[in-house]
C-alpha cells in the first residue's frame, strides 16, 4: 500500500508563511489527482488545494491567491505553499491522492495561525 505521511505543521502567526509536505512511498505519478484538504475543530472537512496529472490546479475562494498547490515527480513529494495565513486557517491538514478506485490519506499535520 501507498503511505503519505506529511509534515512542516506548526504555530504560525497571523500574515506568516507555512510550506507542507506530503511524502509518498511510492510513485506519485499515476495519481489521477493530488488533493490537501483541512478539517478545524468542530468542523466538516474541506477541500482546499487540488492538483491533476496534466498539473491544472484549483482552489476555493477562500485560500485562492494565498495557497499554491505543487508536486515533484522526482521527490514523490507534493507541497502546499501557505502565505497570508489567517486564524480561520488553523486546522489539521491532510494529504490525499486519488488512484483508479483506491484513495490514500496522509495522518495529517496540525497548523495554527494565532499571536
Amino acid at each position: 500500500q501507498v503511505q503519505l505521511v506529511e509534515s512542516g505543521g506548526g504555530l504560525v502567526q497571523p500574515g506568516g508563511s507555512l510550506r507542507l509536505s506530503c511524502a509518498s512511498s511510492g510513485s506519485i505519478s499515476s495519481f489521477l489527482t493530488l488533493s490537501w484538504y483541512r478539517q478545524a475543530l468542530g468542523k466538516q472537512r474541506e477541500l482546499v488545494a487540488v492538483i491533476t496529472k496534466g498539473d491544472n490546479t484549483n482552489y476555493p475562494d477562500s485560500v485562492k491567491g494565498r495557497f499554491t498547490i505543487s508536486r515533484d515527480n522526482t521527490k514523490n513529494t507534493v507541497y502546499l505553499q501557505m502565505n497570508s495565513l489567517k486564524p480561520e486557517d488553523t486546522a489539521v491538514y491532510y494529504c490525499r491522492g486519488l488512484g483508479a478506485g483506491i484513495t490514500y490519506w496522509g495522518q495529517g499535520t496540525q497548523v495554527t495561525v494565532s499571536s
